[in-house]
């Protein structure tokens, strides 16, 4: 009787092993000619990847243009997913967008998140930060240190709006805002206009602010400026530069942005103007989109 037992649970394994292996699986979104200017990730089964576009649509099978000009006739019993990717096709090879347009080290763009996107960074490895898109002009986000020793924990909230939107132009306010968690100890903070131009691959960008502060019943501020700029280099790689005057001093930066598919990392530098002694510090963000 163990012998049947063992006999029959091994055959039921191996017809299930055979279903599952001979089962088709399902695609991670539907096989459509996509819009005008949208570019497709198809996977196969074997684990091929292949860039492109779906051109025409038959009974059980498909045509998919590569970026490379080359037409294929794929079995749709072939396909493990194809979905839309964003980037552009340079020399063939797809190079992803930035995950990360709507910031440069610190500062913002003029470019804003569209409605449900968000991401999570994490500035200077202590500061964490969430930012939602709740339409495609209007954001809002904020966060707090993740380890704060004695008083009131500050907390920062960062409404932005986009105003406008253009081909290569873009334009955006909004406000840095910080206060005591605890109610006390009065806020400070930024309000700022922006503008970008440019494409996400390579653009400048030009703020003007007010920095304020407010302790008690005084009020203090102080105008400010911001140039910055990005410039692609390689599939994976973007140079970053970020800098600041204002009343009496000013702060320079430059660095370089790792670029993944969600994930982007910055690694930078940042100096102190008009100071009798240079000193440089270090600047590291990541930022996870999702």
């Amino acid at each position: 009787m163990g012998r049947l037992i063992v006999s029959l649970m091994l055959a039921a394994m191996a017809t299930a092993s055979a279903a599952f292996a001979q089962s088709p699986v399902t695609t991670s979104a539907a096989i459509e000619v996509p819009a005008a200017g949208v570019t497709q990730e198809l996977e196969l089964m074997d684990g091929s990847v292949l860039i492109g576009r779906v051109e025409s649509i038959g009974t059980g099978h498909f045509t998919f243009r590569t970026s490379a000009g080359v037409a294929m006739t794929v079995e749709t019993s072939m396909v493990r997913s194809i979905e839309p990717v964003s980037g552009r096709i340079v020399e063939g090879e797809l190079w992803p967008a930035d995950a990360n347009p709507t910031r440069l080290f610190f500062a913002p763009t003029g470019r804003s998140l569209k409605q449900g996107e968000a991401y999570f960074g994490v500035y200077e490895i202590m500061m964490p930060f969430v930012q939602v898109g709740v339409t495609d002009r209007v954001s809002i986000g904020g966060g707090t240190p993740i380890a704060w020793f004695g008083g009131d924990r500050p907390v920062w909230l960062t409404p932005k709006v986009q105003i406008f939107n253009g081909r290569s132009t873009a334009a955006s306010v909004g406000v840095l805002h910080f206060f005591n968690a605890g109610g006390g100890g009065g806020s400070l903070g930024i309000a700022y206009a922006v503008v970008t131009q440019g494409s996400s691959d390579s653009a400048a960008s030009i703020g003007v602010g007010y920095a304020y502060s407010r302790t008690g019943d005084q009020d203090d501020g102080s105008p400010m400026a911001m140039i910055g700029g990005e410039h692609r280099l390689t599939r994976r790689l973007k140079l970053v530069t970020e800098n600041y005057i204002v009343s009496g001093g000013g702060f320079a930066s430059g660095g370089f942005r790792l670029l993944g598919d969600k994930l982007s990392t910055d690694f930078g530098l940042v100096a102190p103007l008009f100071c009798d002694d240079f000193v440089m510090f270090p600047m590291i963000n990541f930022v996870w989109k999702f």
